[in-house]
């Protein structure tokens, strides 16, 4: 065990508190180990075939059932945040795995091309948390564009997947959803359009993920909840 020593005197009065020493010992192996065989580290092992064959179906189901609520269509726009780490039972940010990704879109885009609405793939916090949206999307709500390409170190897994499967891919700094999934509690609030409405789908996880989604209304000003003159009693003439 290089690295550390131990010397202990016979006239030392010190305690030596071997669970605090062995803690020390681990830490030192486990960083030897490959990094993907550290321990939170997401893995294809972490999700047998059956899960892994599943969150297509998983994701599919959610997303029905939010285009339902919502009534979304043909010129809406769906946020979408994944951390494929916490699918695959990590936390998040610690790994990633495209084959997950790869389930996820395709059962993403099996809704999306029956109800056709169009979809934003949130980037990780290396990228600022860009999107990865097709071109005509961009250009049609005039979103400012940045550049970097997705990757899963610097991206994640799902937007690089994303841009590789999308027709014209590009990214857009920022934009206002109609409607977002978080899978994994990704934090897509910052793309959504005020108002946000909470949404809590039948089924709340995707493999290991948690699931939170809302849809959007647009602010009310008005309506029977609404004030419009002061309290008290009063000329209702108040022009001044």
């Amino acid at each position: 065990m290089d690295g550390i020593f131990l010397a202990v005197s016979s006239c030392s009065k010190f305690v030596v508190n071997m669970p605090a020493i062995l803690g020390i010992i681990k830490i030192v192996f486990d960083e030897r180990k490959p990094f993907s065989k550290r321990k939170g580290h997401a893995n294809m092992d972490t999700l047998d075939a059956g899960e892994l064959g599943e969150i297509r179906g998983q994701v599919a189901g959610i997303l029905e059932e939010l285009v339902e609520t919502a009534g979304l269509g043909p010129g809406r726009l769906i946020v979408i945040g994944v951390s494929t780490s916490e699918v695959a039972g990590a936390r998040i940010g610690t790994g990633g795995a495209e084959e997950i990704a790869a389930e996820l879109f395709d059962g993403i885009d099996k809704v999306r091309q029956r109800h056709g609405f169009d979809v934003a793939f949130q980037c990780c916090e290396h990228l600022n948390r860009a999107l990865v949206v097709e071109r005509k999307v961009l250009e049609r709500m005039g979103l400012t564009e940045v550049a970097a390409v997705p990757v899963p170190k610097a991206g994640g897994s799902m937007a690089a997947t994303a841009y590789k499967r999308l027709t014209e891919p590009c990214l857009a700094e920022s934009l206002e959803a109609h409607a977002g999934i978080d899978i994994g509690e990704t934090l897509i609030g910052m793309h959504l359009r005020r108002v946000a409405v909470p949404f809590r789908p039948t089924l709340r996880y995707v493999g290991k993920a948690r699931v939170n989604a809302a849809w959007t209304r647009p602010k009310l000003i008005g309506g029977e909840r609404a004030v419009y003159i002061l309290p008290q009693d009063q000329d209702s003439r108040l022009c001044d």
